[in-house]
């Protein structure tokens, strides 16, 4: 029988050559729920503004592994023990962190689901593969839970300076071609260490970790929180909802088996079993694209209207606000819609709507990044900077919005 070489290379455009540590890991990437990310989009519907954000969250989970083989080689090298069970947890939940991710990721948690969260959805999947591979993954799943005792291998998979960060806004700059968010992930790597099972950063890193947290607030207002990326977003939500609901009433509507189940059903985080699972599974960014080409041409005002914005990105106006919209503004962008179109007052709340943004580029109540200093001292970055705009930055910045439609509709 041939042995297959389980020792595979990627060529990353980020990185170059990211390698497979084991056969274990490798096994992982080629199983079908990890292929899957291939088909969910790292940046949701972002490329409606950047032409280029096509990547998945494959490429993502990827470039997330190859950090984490650098952490482990910098840490090993100045003295902190790192067991070979330890490190190859640390790879498994580092590459599993988003396999829960649904369609254009963030939005099937207010649509798809109930209040169900990818990273719930990524611990069943977790769970689920540690069965399937005689119970290797049980330290992975402590770690990713944060309930391993050794703190700084879970800050290394989830705090505000993680291998995540890391990898997305270097993978994310680089494809929506927005340099603001370039960031020196190997720099900031190099400088890491661990005291008292906390992980810290050398003094020597400081500069890395400012604009690390500079890039970070630019990339949110710039990328993830852009009004065209966000109204986008808004709408696919909405679209989603409306075809919910037509189901609930009796209405069959053309889309794949996957995404019939989930229109179809309540689905919580109660009666999530294993059976939902396997049905989550086989949805991708593909289900909710054939299905938005399908219901542009629905009788259902909404739906039909909905679809076509996304597909054709003919969207909705949307305006940034610093204070909350006024309730009479609301009122009149909805009465004109509903006077043209004669349509309801509950139709027409799809199209006029009101909401809040906010970004907070560093959380003073989370784990601090705290800086070591040669003497032995540790201070959080905030007082450890000179600079003094990273005060600022861990003030969240609020910002309401409205959309409703251009002219035509």
């Amino acid at each position: 029988m041939r042995v297959q070489n389980k020792l595979k290379i990627f060529n990353d455009p980020i990185y170059g050559f990211i390698t497979i540590p084991n056969s274990l890991i490798y096994d992982l990437i080629e199983h079908k729920f990890f292929q899957r990310l291939r088909r969910i989009s790292q940046m949701g519907l972002s490329y409606l503004v950047y032409p280029g954000a096509h990547h998945t969250r494959f490429h993502h989970a990827l470039g997330c592994m190859h950090l984490m083989q650098k952490a482990v080689n910098v840490l090993r090298f100045k003295g902190v023990e790192i067991s070979e069970e330890e490190e190859q947890a640390l790879y498994i939940a580092i590459l599993l962190h988003d396999i829960g991710h649904g369609p254009f990721s963030h939005a099937m948690e207010n649509s798809i689901v109930n209040n169900v969260s990818h990273e719930q959805i990524s611990l069943m999947f977790m769970e689920h593969l540690n069965d399937k591979f005689n119970s290797s993954l049980t330290l992975a799943i402590q770690i990713f839970k944060g309930k391993y005792q050794r703190r700084f291998l879970c800050q290394l998979i989830s705090s505000q300076l993680d291998m995540d960060r890391a990898d997305y806004l270097k993978r994310d700059s680089f494809y929506s071609g927005v340099a603001e968010g370039n960031i020196n992930s190997e720099r900031l790597i190099t400088m890491l260490h661990v005291v008292d099972d906390e992980l810290v950063v050398e003094e020597k890193g400081i500069y890395s970790v400012e604009k690390f947290l500079v890039a970070r607030r630019l990339m949110y207002w710039q990328t993830y929180l852009h009004k065209t990326s966000l109204v986008a977003e808004q709408l696919l939500i909405r679209m989603l909802q409306r075809a919910k609901e037509l189901t609930h009433e009796g209405e069959t509507l053309k889309c794949t088996e996957a995404l019939q189940y989930f229109l179809s059903n309540d689905i919580r985080i109660e009666n999530f079993d294993s059976n939902t699972l396997e049905v989550f599974a086989r949805l991708d960014d593909y289900d909710i694209i054939s299905a938005m080409k399908e219901w542009q041409y629905h009788s259902d005002f909404v739906l039909r209207n909905l679809s076509d914005m996304i597909i054709n990105r003919d969207l909705l106006k949307i305006k940034l606000k610093k204070k909350k919209v006024q309730k009479e503004k609301l009122v009149f962008h909805r009465s004109k819609l509903m006077e043209k179109y004669n349509i309801s007052e509950k139709e027409v709340s799809y199209f006029v709507f009101t909401g809040e943004i906010s970004n907070q580029a560093y959380q003073m109540k989370k784990d601090h990044i705290n800086i070591l200093y040669k003497s032995g001292k540790i201070e959080n970055i905030i007082k450890a900077s000179d600079q003094l705009n990273l005060k600022a930055l861990s003030k969240p910045v609020t910002k309401f919005y409205m959309c409703y439609p251009k002219e035509k509709l």
